[in-house]
Order: structure tokens, then sequence, then C-alpha cells
């Protein structure tokens, strides 16, 4: 029975050993490519042969990096700001109250989560067309929050039914404290690990996003990373750079992997406690 215990776990070992070297071998071989001057085309797969940064100072010019990352962080930033507030709001009522009608609300925003907004992204266009909103960087926020929030919700809805007890609201409630007193005073300094989940899981696909922002930013100077990152696809006459094209996704995803180092620890609690017990 022991070997049978020893051998088990030492297959589960190499299984995760394995998947783990699936998921690393290309990223090494893009990060190898990245610190490769632009010009040369040697095999990729001959690792870290040459440490140049000249493909990093190449992607960051031809992107505009600065104005890019400006534009990502002001998309990003201003959509998971509303989607925080709108989601931590609705669920509040649909975690405390005891009705029918919380109950329908809650499966109506689950509902959002089955539904993909490419489905139903032609009346949307024909809409704000219809409305003459223009189109710019602001123009997709729209949509980021609406898709945001079901999963946001259904987080906040769990962990306020299972991580904010409901003593410390009837406390404040016997002290004088009204509804919107209670919640911001109260219930959603508790949110914490919650509304940093949020942050993280709308924030990186609002962050990656490309679809979306394709459709509705028509001006290049408004265009946020994913989109800056178009002008590195090559055609037959001017084949891709594969190496500025690395170093580029690498200069996009660097503000995303600060973040996390940053948030990390919220972001576990968040998910286990919203999701798992929710």
């Amino acid at each position: 029975m022991m070997l049978r215990k020893v051998l088990g776990k030492g297959s589960v070992q190499v299984v995760v050993l394995l998947v783990m070297a699936l998921n690393l071998i290309p990223l090494i071989i893009a990060f190898s490519t990245s610190l490769r001057d632009p010009s040369n085309n040697t095999n990729p797969l001959v690792l870290f042969r040459e440490m140049s940064f000249a493909s990093y100072k190449a992607a960051f010019d031809r992107m505009h990096f600065p104005e890019a990352l400006w534009n990502s962080v002001v998309l990003t930033g201003v959509s998971v700001v509303f989607v925080v507030l709108f989601a931590a709001m609705a669920a509040y009522p649909m975690a405390r109250l005891k009705t029918k009608l919380s109950k329908f609300m809650y499966l109506f925003f689950l509902s959002g989560l089955v539904v993909p907004a490419q489905m139903v992204l032609i009346p949307i266009v024909q809409m704000i067309n219809a409305l003459h909103i223009p189109t710019n960087q602001y123009t997709p926020i729209f949509m980021f929050i609406t898709c945001s929030l079901p999963f946001s919700t259904f987080l906040y809805t769990g962990f306020i039914r299972s991580g904010v007890p409901e003593e410390v609201e009837e406390a404040a409630h016997i002290d004088g404290a009204g509804l919107f007193q209670r919640f911001w005073t109260v219930v959603f300094p508790l949110l914490i690990p919650v509304t940093v989940s949020v942050i993280i899981t709308q924030g990186v696909w609002i962050w990656n996003d490309y679809f979306f922002n394709m459709i509705f930013i028509s001006s290049a100077g408004d265009s946020p990373l994913p989109l800056a990152m178009l002008g590195f696809l090559g055609d037959q006459q001017n084949p891709t750079q594969w190496n500025v094209l690395f170093a580029a996704c690498f200069l996009c995803a660097l503000p995303l992997l600060l973040a996390f180092l940053f948030l990390q620890k919220y972001f576990i609690g968040g998910m286990t406690v919203g999701a798992v017990k929710g």
C-alpha cells in the first residue's frame, strides 16, 4: 500500500512537471527570440545565443508604447472602476434579500454568462450608430462593463453571503446608519479580497481584448496596446519580424505581471471565498 501511494504521488508530480514544461517551453523560446537583434533570423530553438535589447527598443518606438500604454490604462481603469461599483451594488441586495425577485435577478445576471457578446454585437453597433455615439477610446467601455457584470456580480454575491456577517450590519443599523451608509462604510471595505479578484480577472480580459477595440476604435491615436501590435504583422512583401513582435508581446504583458505580483494574495483569497463558498 505504501509503495502504491509513493508511486501515485510520483506519477502526479511527473504529470505536473510535464504540464509545466509544455507551458514554459514556448515562453522561453519567445523570450529568447525577443533578446535578439531584429535582423537575427537564426534558428529560434538555439536559446539565448544573443543578449540584445534592440528588438525591445524597436518595438517600443514603433508601437508608440507610452501613448498606447496610457490608452490601455484609461480604458481598463475606467471599465474596472464601473464594474466594481455596479457589481457590488447589484450583488448586495441579491445576497441579503430572501425574496423571489432577488432570486430572479440573481439568475438573470447569471444568464449573462452563457450569452456570448458576439451574438448581440451587430444590434449593439446599430444602436450606437443610431444614437450617434462617437467611436473613440471610450466606446468599448460600454461593452466591457456589460460583459463583465455577470461574472463579477456572481463573485460579489457569493462573497457577501459567506464572508460578510449580517451581525456587523445590524450593529451599524442600531447605531443609526442608513442603508447606503451601511453599505459603503461597513460592507464595501470588507469586500477587498473579492474586489481584487474582480479587478484581476476582468482587468486582464479588458487589457488584452482585441475584438471590441478593433470594432469600436477608429483612430490610431486612441489605440490601446493590443491594437498597437497590429503594425508588427507582416505580409508577403514585408515578412513579420518575430523578434520585434515577441518583444512587443512581453512589453504588453509586463504591467499585468507587476499588478498580479502586487495583488496575488488578495486574488487567491477572493477567488476561493467568492467562487467556492458562494
